[in-house]
């Protein structure tokens, strides 16, 4: 816009003048893609103390139905030792009968757990689930609205598992039922980097024994107090490996992101999905607006969410949402600002009788394309650092 303006006008500020009215263009803000990096930097999950202390489930669906007629699989995954059960299970079944499969599978082998990641699906937000949980003092931690990213375990291992069945499916047909058991003992036994070791060595602290194991010599023997100790070195070896598979990761995912915070009571636009906000937000698809708002932040939830005050007919999508999920709204009595970063190059220019002192400069969150020529003189008055060694 600036360049096309300049062919045919000019004012003093005027770039500047079209940078502020650009940003707090209402329609640019809902319909322009992001071009920055996502906001929010990585906040990993607190390492458990001990095995199935603390756990993830998610759901895979949309699988064809079985002759037992299940169409779908409860993924359970442990944070610690990564151990995994995969149950199938009917999309059809009510909160009741969940709760006898998780008490069969997962109450049985491994008790109560302190805290339970999942997603806000209608199967862990109903009454029976949460009072159930609430009597075995087990704390429900819910991601935030369109934010699967939190619990990214269960994700990965989502994909691993769909991975794991459509080789079988290729190779014994669409019967995924038969062919889960031995997807789980797969997953179980095979190592994983950021534990050192595989889900099942870090649960019951040996290999498992396997075909390919039958011809070894023989397996350490531990009785007594040897086998509560190497328990416990275990379980610090692994703790030690995701601390270290933690910080690596956040190494990587930060470089990709960038920091960002709100204020109580700014105006900022919720990205909406062009699939889920077709309906969940009354938008109209393909060609619906990227931003819908803007809404006010009601309160900060944790370090990286923000509840908003969302209007009557979204009465019903969940305030707390990710930063990645929000742009700020710029209002009217903001400035934008831009920083001069260098100077590329100085010249002289005018008539015979004024000559006038200007530099080529380049500006902040712009290209040297798009560098300007302003005078010298009222650089040295804005930006007296850069000519101190002159």
């Amino acid at each position: 816009m600036y360049r096309d303006s300049k062919r045919l006008f000019w004012w003093t500020r005027m770039k500047r003048d079209i940078a502020e009215f650009v940003a707090k263009c209402d329609t640019c803000n809902r319909t322009k893609a992001e071009r920055q990096r996502p906001a929010g930097l990585l906040k990993p999950l607190e390492i458990p103390m001990w095995k199935w202390e603390k756990i993830t489930m998610d759901f895979i669906v949309g699988l064809p139905r079985t002759p037992k007629g299940n169409d779908s699989i409860w993924v359970i995954v442990d944070r610690l030792t990564k151990s995994a059960h995969f149950i199938p299970v009917n999309t059809r079944f009510d909160t009741a009968k969940l709760v006898e499969i998780y008490v069969q599978n997962i109450l049985r082998l491994h008790g109560a757990p302190l805290s339970i990641v999942s997603d806000r699906g209608p199967q862990f937000t109903a009454k029976f689930w949460k009072s159930l949980h609430k009597a075995m003092d087990t704390k429900l931690d819910y991601s935030t609205a369109y934010h699967p990213q939190t619990d990214g375990q269960t994700e990965r291992v989502n994909q691993l598992l769909e991975d794991l069945l459509r080789a079988c499916v290729l190779t014994y047909g669409l019967n995924w039922e038969a062919s889960l058991p031995f997807a789980e003992f797969s997953y179980n036994n095979s190592y994983q980097a950021s534990i050192g070791m595989s889900p099942f060595q870090a649960l019951y602290g040996r290999q498992c024994r396997t075909p390919l194991m039958w011809e070894e010599a023989g397996e350490r023997q531990f009785y007594g107090p040897a086998m509560f100790i190497e328990a416990a070195e275990n379980v610090t070896k692994v703790r030690e490996n995701l601390k270290i598979a933690q910080s690596r990761q956040k190494s990587y995912a930060d470089k990709c992101r960038r920091e960002l915070t709100f204020d109580e009571g700014e105006f900022v636009y919720l990205k909406v999905s062009p699939l889920r906000g077709t309906k969940r937000f009354h938008t109209s698809g393909k060609l619906a607006p990227r931003y819908i708002g803007p809404f006010r932040i009601k309160r900060k939830v944790g370090n990286l969410a923000y509840e908003l005050e969302l209007p009557e007919h979204l009465s019903r999508v969940h305030p707390v949402f990710h930063i990645s999920l929000e742009a700020v709204d710029l209002q009217d009595n903001l400035e934008h600002l831009e920083c001069l970063v260098q100077i590329l190059d100085r010249a002289e220019k005018g008539t015979r009788r004024t000559r006038i002192l200007v530099c080529k400069v380049m500006w902040s969150n712009h290209s040297e394309r798009e560098a300007t020529w302003e005078k010298e003189s009222e650089l040295q008055e804005k930006y007296p650092h850069l000519f101190e060694n002159e």
